[in-house]
């Protein structure tokens, strides 16, 4: 039995690691799963393709929903990942990464899963992994459903669903190297637990762009990456810019006229530029129709 699926990256609106509360919006980059359920198999062996990355976690989201149906022991398998994103930057890869194999796995198994059903297994296998420290609730629903979110990561709760103008762009700026959720030390983001509930509520109230600049601008100063990046963006007629996760990534969102010229300024800074575009649609179950439905 085979399943396939694929499921958004997402930028940050509001970092949830100080307070717990978090927001992210979809974007077109996607990591794509696809699983093969083996009756009588043992074990469940996993594949990244293109890097070099543990499969530990996409090994762990299909064996959490075969336990979840009752199937475990009956079943082993393989999955495999390929991905659009990058990984370790900030752009939500491991979100991506677990919807994606949570959703393959019920498509071998020829079944709709409910969207919080889907949450809850991804968001619950990469606690257990490791790759979060909150859960990344706000992460994984904009990966899954689109469009963008405001969460409380901590009760698990999605506050408020928006939607993002597909017609803008997403510009990405990737300086070189990589930074893994085990790397960050949370008390060392205590301090701006006060500013960033402020800004959540902002968001709330409708000032996203805003809300997300300054987020991105507090991080990335806490957490040792260059604020000049964002402002250069802004200063070239972004709508918003700041880091992204953890960074090091970090990201403008920008009428398509501003993009060349944000892109033209970020490529002289060295490493990688990245042009996509917000994705009102999340994840995507192939040969079973609108999984949501």
């Amino acid at each position: 039995m085979r399943g396939r699926a694929s499921a958004c990256g997402s930028a940050t609106v509001i970092n949830a690691l100080s307070c717990g509360k978090g927001g992210a919006f979809a974007v077109e980059l996607r990591v794509e799963a696809e699983v093969e359920l083996v009756e009588g198999g043992k074990g469940v062996k996993g594949e990244v393709r293109g890097v070099r990355e543990s499969p530990s976690l996409v090994e762990r989201c299909v064996r959490k929903v075969l336990e979840k149906k009752g199937l475990e022991g009956e079943y082993g398998g393989r999955v495999r990942t390929t991905s659009e994103l990058p990984v370790a930057v900030g752009l939500s890869s491991s979100s991506a990464a677990s919807n994606a194999a949570v959703l393959a796995t019920f498509a071998a198994l020829g079944e709709r899963p409910r969207p919080g059903e889907v949450l809850e297994l991804a968001v619950q296998a990469s606690l257990e992994e490791g790759v979060t420290l909150t859960g990344a609730l706000d992460d994984a629903a904009a990966s899954l459903l689109g469009g963008g979110v405001l969460t409380d990561n901590l009760r698990r709760r999605i506050l408020k669903r928006f939607e993002v103008d597909p017609g803008l762009e997403v510009v990405i700026h990737l300086p070189p190297g990589k930074l893994y959720t085990s790397q960050v030390r949370r008390e060392e983001l205590l301090p701006l637990r006060g500013m960033v509930e402020e800004l959540h509520r902002q968001a709330l109230r409708g000032n996203l762009w805003g809300a997300m600049t300054v987020n991105g601008l507090l991080h990335a100063c806490v957490l040792g990456h260059d604020p000049s990046v964002a402002l250069e963006a802004l200063s070239l007629g972004a709508l918003a810019a700041g880091l992204t996760g953890k960074g090091p990534a970090t990201v403008a969102v920008c009428e398509p006229s501003r993009t060349r010229w944000i892109r033209k300024a970020w490529e002289k800074r060295g490493g990688k530029v990245l042009v996509t575009r917000p994705s009102p649609v999340g994840a995507k179950m192939e040969c079973l129709g609108d999984w949501r439905s």
